[in-house]
C-alpha cells in the first residue's frame, strides 16, 4: 500500500458516507471504513454502500477491525488493531488475495506483524489525534526515524504508513524518512473544502515521492 489512505470518520458536519464520498471525489483510491462502537448491522449496511461508492471511483475499500464484515461484503481487505484478531488467523478466514494491514506503535509490534504476514503496517500515532480513543504513545519524527532505520537494517520491506494527527505540512518530512504512505482523516474533514484538501495532499505525496 502506498500513497494516501483515507480513514472514514463521522463529524458534526459529515456522515461516514459523506466523508468517503468527499475523499473519493478528491481522488483518493484507498478508503478505510472505520465505525467504532457501532452495531454490526449498521456497519454492514454502510459498508455495502461504501463499497459501491469505491467501485464507482475505481478505489479500494478496507474494513477496520472486523474480518467478518470484510468477508461478507468482499472488501479489498481489513485493517487490524493490536487487540483484534491476529493477522495470520484473519488470513485463514479471508479469501486469497485479501490485503491485511496491522497497527504498530513500537519496533516489537513491527516484528510481530512481520511474523504474522501482514501486507502493510500502520505505524503511529505521529502526534495527538482526537479521532482515536486509548491513544498509544506518540512517535514524532524521531520515533519514525528510529523504527524505519531498524526496519531497513533488518531488511523488512513491508510498506509502512504513517498515521495519527498528520497534516499536509507534515507529509514531506515523513515521506523523506522512507514512509510508504499516509493515513489521514481529520485533517481532510476539518478543511474548508475537503475535496480540494484531498487533491492537495495527493499532489504533495506525488511530488515528494518523485
Amino acid at each position: 500500500m502506498k500513497g494516501l489512505l483515507f480513514i472514514s470518520h463521522q463529524t458534526a458536519r459529515y456522515s461516514t458516507l459523506d466523508s468517503i464520498q468527499l475523499a473519493l471525489e478528491g481522488g483518493c483510491k484507498q478508503i478505510q471504513l472505520r465505525m467504532k462502537d457501532t452495531p454490526r448491522e449498521e456497519i454492514i449496511k454502510t459498508a455495502k454502500t461504501a463499497l459501491e461508492l469505491c467501485k464507482t471511483y475505481n478505489a479500494e475499500l478496507f474494513i477496520n477491525d472486523d474480518v467478518s464484515v470484510c468477508k461478507e461484503i468482499k472488501a479489498t481487505g481489513v485493517h487490524l488493531g493490536k487487540k483484534d484478531l491476529p493477522p495470520s488467523q484473519a488470513r485463514e478466514i479471508l479469501s486469497k488475495g485479501s490485503i491485511i494491514g496491522g497497527t504498530a506503535n513500537t519496533w516489537e509490534d513491527v516484528l510481530y506483524l512481520q511474523e504474522e504476514g501482514v501486507d502493510y503496517i500502520g505505524l503511529g500515532p505521529y502526534q495527538y489525534t482526537t479521532t482515536k480513543k486509548d491513544l498509544a504513545p506518540m512517535l514524532g519524527l524521531d520515533g519514525y526515524k528510529r523504527i524505519l532505520s531498524l526496519a531497513h537494517n533488518n531488511e523488512i520491506e513491508i510498506p509502512i504508513l504513517a498515521i495519527g494527527g498528520i497534516t499536509a505540512e507534515d507529509i514531506p518530512k515523513l515521506l523523506e524518512l522512507g514512509i510508504s504512505g499516509i493515513a489521514l482523516s481529520s485533517s481532510i474533514l476539518k478543511a474548508e473544502n475537503p475535496i480540494k484538501e484531498t487533491q492537495k495532499i495527493i499532489r504533495i505525496i506525488q511530488k515528494t515521492k518523485k
